[in-house]
């Protein structure tokens, strides 16, 4: 059985004990209301929703987008209004604050602020201002071990990958990501504003190309096309993953040798809520050292909240999926704000690439 198989139900005992104790902190009535989340999928325990519910009287509904630039659109569509909350990407935060669209924070809104981690707060600019860390991780190759003849330990094994994965290889259509692990597989930064360097990882990128059968994250449930074989090596979040390798033990997960991109999701409360109380309610509540820890197990990450990391099964807390060591990650990065000019030359990359290939 695959060591990571059932990250929710090989706990269970832990996740019941857990239950138990926020189930008997006392009732905080409050006026009936509802918070609007803007989220990716999978990544909330629908249970920890309705104790909040029972908690508080507050229901939690939830609306996912597919991409950071899905859910940038979205709110550029409604002036950053119709939320109450959302997961956003570290490099998000400062563009989004600076259009105001997020609430400022503090421990005395959050005071569960104290059990979190202060590297992922300080991490990006203005994240401590704006957001609370969620989750953290990174971004790997995900690979069928009885489909691909040897271990994949490089970026090169996926961009330029062997004649028989041609058309079973799939690639993730963001920018950033996209862009930085082709720059990674070549020696450089993934914050590079080397145009030159920009240029030769847009010809190692447009060489895959032919190879590539999709540009869309494939999904991390019973139904993935890893699973089902259509794929046999996919460009995937370290969470997502995890996520795949329940449902088949030959899944395996590798941080190349070149290093990649460490993500860090943050919470945030948007300035256009008219519940913003209620909203820095709830990211208290999921910072609750029991909450988070059984948050931590749903969504198969790594949680940048201590007290609650203590809580966590050794077994969690070892695998190099979702807790990469020090050596594993020396030779990862964190996305960086990039020049006005650089965001334009990655955007027209990008644009070459998914005009010639996109269908």
């Amino acid at each position: 059985m695959n060591k990571n198989k059932a990250c929710i139900s090989k706990h269970k005992a832990l996740c019941l004990a857990l239950t138990l104790i926020v189930l008997s902190c006392p009732l905080q009535a409050s006026e009936p209301t509802e918070l609007l989340f803007l989220n990716w999928s999978d990544y909330m325990d629908p249970q920890i929703l309705e104790e909040f519910k029972q908690r508080t009287g507050v229901a939690v509904k939830q609306t996912f987008f597919e991409s950071d630039a899905a859910r940038d659109e979205l709110l550029l569509g409604t002036g950053g209004r119709g939320f109450d909350l959302a997961i956003i990407d570290g490099t998000a935060i400062r563009i989004l604050a600076k259009r105001g669209w997020l609430e400022p924070i503090d421990e005395t809104d959050i005071p569960n602020l104290t059990h979190i981690d202060p590297r992922w707060r300080t991490v990006h600019e203005e994240a401590e201002l704006y957001s609370v860390p969620y989750f953290w991780g990174t971004l790997g190759i995900a690979y069928r071990q009885d489909l691909v003849a040897f271990p994949v330990t490089s970026w090169m094994d996926l961009l330029q990958p062997a004649e028989e994965l041609h058309d079973r290889v799939a690639m993730i259509s963001g920018t950033r990501d996209l862009i930085g692990v082709a720059l990674k597989a070549l020696g450089y930064s993934l914050n590079s504003t080397d145009v030159q360097e920009l240029k030769e990882a847009e010809a190692l990128l447009q060489a895959q190309a032919p190879a590539v059968k999709t540009y869309k994250a494939v999904s991390r449930d019973a139904n993935s096309a890893l699973v089902n074989g259509q794929v046999a090596m996919s460009m995937m979040y370290s969470s997502y993953a995890s996520m795949v390798q329940e449902h088949h033990d030959e899944i395996a997960f590798v941080l190349p040798k070149e290093g990649s991109n460490i993500w860090v999701d943050y919470i945030s409360v948007l300035s256009g809520s008219t519940n913003k109380a209620a909203a820095k309610q709830f990211i208290n509540f999921l910072n609750e050292p029991e909450i988070a820890a059984r948050l931590a197990l749903f969504v198969c990450s790594a949680t940048p909240n201590l007290a609650a990391e203590a809580l966590l099964p050794a077994e969690f807390k070892s695998d190099p999926v979702i807790y990469p060591n020090d050596k594993a990650l020396e030779k990862s990065e964190t996305n960086q704000r990039l020049p006005v000019r650089t965001q334009k030359i990655r955007a027209e990359i990008f644009s070459r690439l998914v005009n010639w290939t996109w269908y």
